[in-house]
């Protein structure tokens, strides 16, 4: 088939990449209820409540890295 003279194919190249990068959402903290009545349930509930915070910092934690990750500049100050 001839192409007429004026006439060019449009060259083509690579369609972009998009990239979705979306932090988790920030949602509460939450500290199991707790009522103990001997020692041994209160260091279980001690237990039970060092592990719930240590849940809540690695949260927080890996949403701040989300963020200085795809915000870069969300802390500087002029």
């Amino acid at each position: 088939m001839a192409t007429l003279p004026a006439c060019s194919q449009v060259p083509l190249s690579p369609a972009p990449t998009i990239t979705v990068l979306q932090c988790q959402r920030v949602t509460p903290c939450m500290l199991p209820a707790m009522a103990p009545k001997t020692n041994g349930e209160l260091d279980a509930a001690f237990t039970s409540a060092k592990d719930a915070w240590a849940k809540c910092a690695a949260k927080v934690d890996m949403i701040v890295t989300c963020q200085e990750k795809t915000q870069p500049n969300l802390d500087k100050h002029d």
